[in-house]
Protein backbone atom coordinates (compact mmCIF):
# COMPACT_ATOMS: atom_id res chain seq x y z
CA UNK A 1 0.00 0.00 0.00
CA UNK A 2 1.51 3.55 -1.17
CA UNK A 3 1.58 5.97 1.76
CA UNK A 4 -1.00 8.00 0.27
CA UNK A 5 -3.42 5.30 0.07
CA UNK A 6 -2.73 4.24 3.72
CA UNK A 7 -3.03 7.46 5.09
CA UNK A 8 -6.36 7.42 3.95
CA UNK A 9 -7.31 4.25 5.08
CA UNK A 10 -5.47 5.22 8.42
CA UNK A 11 -8.17 8.14 8.69
CA UNK A 12 -10.84 5.81 8.02
CA UNK A 13 -10.68 4.06 10.72
CA UNK A 14 -10.85 7.25 12.98
CA UNK A 15 -13.76 8.97 11.25
CA UNK A 16 -15.11 6.55 8.52
CA UNK A 17 -18.72 4.47 8.95
CA UNK A 18 -20.87 3.63 5.87
CA UNK A 19 -23.90 1.48 5.64
CA UNK A 20 -23.33 -2.03 4.34
CA UNK A 21 -23.97 -3.25 1.11
CA UNK A 22 -23.17 -6.61 -1.48
CA UNK A 23 -19.28 -7.09 -1.93
CA UNK A 24 -20.25 -9.63 -4.75
CA UNK A 25 -22.66 -7.63 -6.92
CA UNK A 26 -21.38 -7.74 -10.42
CA UNK A 27 -18.12 -10.04 -9.16
CA UNK A 28 -17.16 -12.74 -11.79
CA UNK A 29 -17.62 -15.52 -10.12
CA UNK A 30 -15.37 -18.05 -12.19
CA UNK A 31 -12.40 -15.38 -11.52
CA UNK A 32 -13.44 -14.94 -8.03
CA UNK A 33 -13.10 -19.15 -7.44
CA UNK A 34 -9.96 -19.23 -9.43
CA UNK A 35 -8.29 -16.57 -7.08
CA UNK A 36 -9.93 -18.38 -3.65
CA UNK A 37 -7.81 -22.05 -5.17
CA UNK A 38 -5.24 -19.47 -5.87
CA UNK A 39 -5.30 -18.27 -2.23
CA UNK A 40 -5.88 -21.99 -0.70
CA UNK A 41 -2.74 -23.28 -2.80
CA UNK A 42 -1.01 -20.29 -1.30
CA UNK A 43 -1.71 -21.23 2.21
CA UNK A 44 -0.85 -24.95 1.80
CA UNK A 45 2.81 -23.69 0.57
CA UNK A 46 2.85 -21.24 3.50
CA UNK A 47 2.02 -24.33 5.83
CA UNK A 48 4.87 -26.10 4.53
CA UNK A 49 7.63 -23.54 4.06
CA UNK A 50 10.56 -24.22 6.03
CA UNK A 51 9.44 -21.21 8.69
CA UNK A 52 5.60 -22.42 8.14
CA UNK A 53 3.99 -23.92 11.07
CA UNK A 54 3.91 -27.83 10.30
CA UNK A 55 7.86 -27.64 11.18
CA UNK A 56 7.52 -26.67 14.66
CA UNK A 57 8.37 -29.69 16.96
CA UNK A 58 9.19 -27.81 20.48
CA UNK A 59 8.27 -25.06 22.66
CA UNK A 60 10.04 -24.04 25.46
CA UNK A 61 9.08 -20.91 28.02
CA UNK A 62 12.15 -19.02 29.91
CA UNK A 63 12.72 -17.66 32.80
CA UNK A 64 16.32 -16.21 34.12
CA UNK A 65 18.52 -19.49 34.49
CA UNK A 66 20.60 -21.79 32.21
CA UNK A 67 18.98 -24.30 30.01
CA UNK A 68 20.76 -27.43 28.17
CA UNK A 69 19.84 -28.10 24.88
CA UNK A 70 20.27 -31.39 22.91
CA UNK A 71 18.79 -35.07 22.48
CA UNK A 72 19.71 -36.32 25.51
CA UNK A 73 16.81 -36.57 28.22
CA UNK A 74 18.68 -33.99 30.93
CA UNK A 75 18.05 -31.37 28.57
CA UNK A 76 15.71 -28.51 29.53
CA UNK A 77 15.15 -28.29 26.10
CA UNK A 78 14.59 -31.22 23.95
CA UNK A 79 15.78 -31.52 20.58
CA UNK A 80 14.63 -34.44 18.28
CA UNK A 81 16.53 -37.81 18.15
CA UNK A 82 18.30 -36.34 15.26
CA UNK A 83 20.45 -33.36 16.80
CA UNK A 84 23.45 -34.24 19.14
CA UNK A 85 22.43 -35.36 23.01
CA UNK A 86 24.11 -32.14 24.10
CA UNK A 87 24.31 -29.22 21.41
CA UNK A 88 25.09 -26.71 23.98
CA UNK A 89 23.73 -24.25 26.66
CA UNK A 90 20.94 -21.44 26.64
CA UNK A 91 21.49 -18.44 29.07
CA UNK A 92 18.74 -15.98 30.27
CA UNK A 93 19.49 -13.16 32.18
CA UNK A 94 17.06 -9.99 32.15
CA UNK A 95 15.23 -10.66 29.68
CA UNK A 96 18.74 -11.26 27.21
CA UNK A 97 19.35 -14.95 25.57
CA UNK A 98 22.60 -16.24 24.91
CA UNK A 99 23.53 -19.15 23.37
CA UNK A 100 26.93 -21.15 24.02
CA UNK A 101 28.01 -24.22 21.53
CA UNK A 102 29.48 -27.22 22.76
CA UNK A 103 32.98 -28.58 21.75
CA UNK A 104 32.63 -30.17 18.54
CA UNK A 105 29.13 -29.35 17.60
CA UNK A 106 27.87 -27.92 14.26
CA UNK A 107 25.32 -25.19 14.97
CA UNK A 108 24.97 -22.50 11.91
CA UNK A 109 23.46 -18.72 11.44
CA UNK A 110 22.51 -18.20 7.78
CA UNK A 111 24.98 -20.63 7.39
CA UNK A 112 27.86 -19.38 9.40
CA UNK A 113 29.36 -21.70 12.17
CA UNK A 114 28.59 -20.27 15.59
CA UNK A 115 30.27 -21.01 18.92
CA UNK A 116 28.97 -18.54 21.23
CA UNK A 117 25.65 -15.86 19.99
CA UNK A 118 23.01 -13.67 21.23
CA UNK A 119 19.35 -14.69 20.48
CA UNK A 120 17.01 -11.89 20.51
CA UNK A 121 13.64 -12.41 20.33
CA UNK A 122 11.21 -12.25 17.04
CA UNK A 123 9.80 -9.25 17.71
CA UNK A 124 12.83 -7.25 18.43
CA UNK A 125 13.46 -7.12 14.53
CA UNK A 126 16.97 -8.89 14.62
CA UNK A 127 15.43 -12.49 14.28
CA UNK A 128 17.83 -15.35 14.42
CA UNK A 129 17.41 -18.57 13.27
CA UNK A 130 20.07 -21.30 14.69
CA UNK A 131 20.22 -24.46 12.46
CA UNK A 132 21.90 -28.00 13.58
CA UNK A 133 21.21 -30.36 10.71
CA UNK A 134 17.74 -30.16 10.02
CA UNK A 135 16.75 -29.05 13.58
CA UNK A 136 16.43 -25.40 14.32
CA UNK A 137 15.63 -22.91 17.19
CA UNK A 138 14.69 -19.46 17.59
CA UNK A 139 13.42 -17.24 20.63
CA UNK A 140 10.07 -15.62 20.62
CA UNK A 141 8.58 -13.13 23.00
CA UNK A 142 4.83 -13.38 23.39
CA UNK A 143 3.26 -10.94 26.13
CA UNK A 144 6.37 -10.25 27.62
CA UNK A 145 7.50 -14.02 27.91
CA UNK A 146 10.45 -15.95 26.09
CA UNK A 147 10.51 -18.80 24.47
CA UNK A 148 12.54 -20.99 22.61
CA UNK A 149 10.58 -22.65 19.08
CA UNK A 150 12.22 -25.55 17.97
CA UNK A 151 11.57 -26.53 13.93
CA UNK A 152 12.49 -29.69 12.44
CA UNK A 153 12.54 -28.77 8.36
CA UNK A 154 12.62 -32.72 7.89
CA UNK A 155 9.81 -34.07 10.13
CA UNK A 156 8.08 -36.94 8.88
CA UNK A 157 4.46 -34.79 9.46
CA UNK A 158 5.75 -32.98 6.42
CA UNK A 159 5.33 -35.35 3.69
CA UNK A 160 2.25 -37.12 4.97
CA UNK A 161 0.13 -33.72 5.45
CA UNK A 162 -2.84 -33.18 3.37
CA UNK A 163 -4.94 -32.17 1.65
CA UNK A 164 -6.52 -29.45 4.19
CA UNK A 165 -10.54 -29.83 4.09
CA UNK A 166 -12.38 -26.75 2.81
CA UNK A 167 -16.25 -25.74 2.19
CA UNK A 168 -17.86 -25.09 -1.40
CA UNK A 169 -16.91 -21.42 -2.34
CA UNK A 170 -19.59 -19.37 -1.58
CA UNK A 171 -19.70 -15.90 -3.08
CA UNK A 172 -22.65 -15.06 -0.96
CA UNK A 173 -20.43 -15.23 2.12
CA UNK A 174 -17.80 -12.42 0.50
CA UNK A 175 -19.83 -9.65 2.15
CA UNK A 176 -19.52 -5.83 1.93
CA UNK A 177 -19.18 -4.21 5.99
CA UNK A 178 -18.85 -1.11 7.51
CA UNK A 179 -16.06 0.19 9.72
CA UNK A 180 -17.15 1.94 13.29
CA UNK A 181 -13.90 3.56 15.23
CA UNK A 182 -13.74 4.07 18.57
CA UNK A 183 -13.03 7.66 19.67
CA UNK A 184 -9.36 6.03 20.52
CA UNK A 185 -8.25 2.73 19.88
CA UNK A 186 -8.44 0.29 22.67
CA UNK A 187 -5.76 -2.47 23.70
CA UNK A 188 -7.77 -5.09 24.35
CA UNK A 189 -6.94 -8.64 26.26
CA UNK A 190 -7.07 -11.92 24.73
CA UNK A 191 -7.12 -15.28 25.62
CA UNK A 192 -5.28 -17.96 23.90
CA UNK A 193 -5.10 -21.69 23.45
CA UNK A 194 -2.52 -21.98 26.90
CA UNK A 195 -4.26 -21.22 29.87
CA UNK A 196 -3.33 -18.35 32.02
CA UNK A 197 -1.85 -16.53 28.82
CA UNK A 198 -3.27 -13.71 26.98
CA UNK A 199 -2.46 -11.33 24.21
CA UNK A 200 -2.76 -7.71 24.18
CA UNK A 201 -3.44 -6.50 20.55
CA UNK A 202 -5.02 -3.07 19.82
CA UNK A 203 -8.55 -2.49 18.50
CA UNK A 204 -9.34 0.38 16.23
CA UNK A 205 -13.39 -0.45 16.55
CA UNK A 206 -15.94 -2.57 15.46
CA UNK A 207 -17.38 -4.02 12.12
CA UNK A 208 -20.71 -4.60 11.20
CA UNK A 209 -22.03 -6.53 7.97
CA UNK A 210 -24.93 -8.40 6.70
CA UNK A 211 -25.45 -12.06 6.53
CA UNK A 212 -29.15 -13.43 5.23
CA UNK A 213 -30.63 -9.93 6.03
CA UNK A 214 -29.28 -10.08 9.60
CA UNK A 215 -27.13 -7.66 10.87
CA UNK A 216 -23.85 -8.96 13.02
CA UNK A 217 -20.46 -7.22 14.42
CA UNK A 218 -17.05 -8.33 14.61
CA UNK A 219 -13.93 -6.45 16.70
CA UNK A 220 -11.02 -6.91 14.74
CA UNK A 221 -7.20 -5.68 15.75
CA UNK A 222 -4.39 -3.68 13.67
CA UNK A 223 -1.82 -5.86 12.15
CA UNK A 224 -0.20 -3.62 9.99
CA UNK A 225 -1.96 -2.28 6.76
CA UNK A 226 -4.84 -5.05 7.61
CA UNK A 227 -7.51 -5.81 9.93
CA UNK A 228 -7.00 -8.91 11.94
CA UNK A 229 -9.99 -11.24 13.13
CA UNK A 230 -10.33 -13.85 15.30
CA UNK A 231 -14.02 -15.34 15.13
CA UNK A 232 -15.98 -18.28 16.19
CA UNK A 233 -19.03 -19.73 14.44
CA UNK A 234 -21.44 -22.36 15.20
CA UNK A 235 -19.43 -24.65 12.85
CA UNK A 236 -16.56 -24.70 15.84
CA UNK A 237 -19.22 -27.15 17.48
CA UNK A 238 -18.67 -29.97 14.72
CA UNK A 239 -16.90 -28.99 11.72
CA UNK A 240 -14.40 -26.27 12.42
CA UNK A 241 -11.53 -25.48 14.64
CA UNK A 242 -13.20 -25.34 18.33
CA UNK A 243 -11.11 -21.95 19.06
CA UNK A 244 -12.37 -19.85 16.28
CA UNK A 245 -10.76 -18.69 12.91
CA UNK A 246 -8.53 -15.99 11.51
CA UNK A 247 -9.75 -14.06 8.60
CA UNK A 248 -8.04 -10.64 7.64
CA UNK A 249 -9.53 -7.86 5.51
CA UNK A 250 -7.92 -4.73 4.00
CA UNK A 251 -8.13 -1.43 6.13
CA UNK A 252 -11.38 0.64 5.01
CA UNK A 253 -11.53 2.69 2.37
CA UNK A 254 -12.37 6.32 2.85
CA UNK A 255 -16.14 5.59 3.29
CA UNK A 256 -15.39 3.39 6.02
CA UNK A 257 -16.11 0.41 3.79
CA UNK A 258 -14.30 -3.05 3.15
CA UNK A 259 -14.79 -6.25 2.18
CA UNK A 260 -15.32 -9.70 4.75
CA UNK A 261 -14.41 -12.73 2.40
CA UNK A 262 -15.56 -15.70 4.81
CA UNK A 263 -14.21 -18.10 1.91
CA UNK A 264 -11.01 -17.13 3.14
CA UNK A 265 -11.36 -18.08 6.77
CA UNK A 266 -8.85 -20.34 7.90
CA UNK A 267 -7.77 -22.53 10.81
CA UNK A 268 -5.01 -20.83 13.39
CA UNK A 269 -1.52 -23.02 13.81
CA UNK A 270 -2.59 -24.68 17.04
CA UNK A 271 -5.17 -26.61 14.40
CA UNK A 272 -2.41 -28.42 13.54
CA UNK A 273 0.36 -28.78 16.52
CA UNK A 274 0.66 -28.26 20.16
CA UNK A 275 3.34 -25.47 19.86
CA UNK A 276 2.02 -22.43 18.90
CA UNK A 277 0.55 -19.51 21.10
CA UNK A 278 -3.01 -18.53 19.16
CA UNK A 279 -5.16 -16.25 20.20
CA UNK A 280 -8.95 -17.67 20.49
CA UNK A 281 -12.08 -16.01 19.62
CA UNK A 282 -13.54 -13.67 22.52
CA UNK A 283 -17.17 -14.21 23.57
CA UNK A 284 -18.31 -10.77 21.70
CA UNK A 285 -16.47 -12.34 18.60
CA UNK A 286 -18.26 -15.76 18.81
CA UNK A 287 -21.06 -15.57 15.73
CA UNK A 288 -24.67 -17.08 16.79
CA UNK A 289 -25.01 -18.72 13.05
CA UNK A 290 -23.02 -21.32 11.24
CA UNK A 291 -20.58 -19.50 8.63
CA UNK A 292 -20.33 -22.88 6.12
CA UNK A 293 -17.51 -21.68 3.91
CA UNK A 294 -13.61 -21.46 4.36
CA UNK A 295 -11.05 -23.94 6.18
CA UNK A 296 -12.83 -27.04 7.89
CA UNK A 297 -10.75 -28.73 10.80
CA UNK A 298 -9.73 -32.25 10.59
CA UNK A 299 -8.09 -33.98 13.47
CA UNK A 300 -5.74 -36.15 11.77
CA UNK A 301 -3.99 -33.09 10.10
CA UNK A 302 -3.12 -32.48 14.33
CA UNK A 303 0.23 -33.47 14.94
CA UNK A 304 1.18 -34.11 19.16
CA UNK A 305 4.04 -35.69 20.60
CA UNK A 306 3.72 -39.53 20.39
CA UNK A 307 1.28 -39.15 17.21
Amino acid sequence: MNKTLRNSALAAIFFGISACGDAGAGLDVAAYQAEVREWRAGRLERLLAPTGFLTQVGLFWLEDGRYGVGAAADNAIRLPASAAEHVGEIVVEGGKVRMTVADGVAVTHEGTTVTEIDLPADTSGEFVLLEHGSIAWSIIERGGKLAVRVRDFEHPWIKTFGPIPYYDIDVGYRVEAAFHPYAEPRQIIVNTVIEGFTQSPVAPGTVTFTIDGVEYELEPTLAGDSLFFVFGDLTNRDATYGAGRYLYSSLPDEDGKLTLDFNKAYSPPCAFNDFSTCPVASPRNRLPIRIEVGEKYDEALHFSPGD
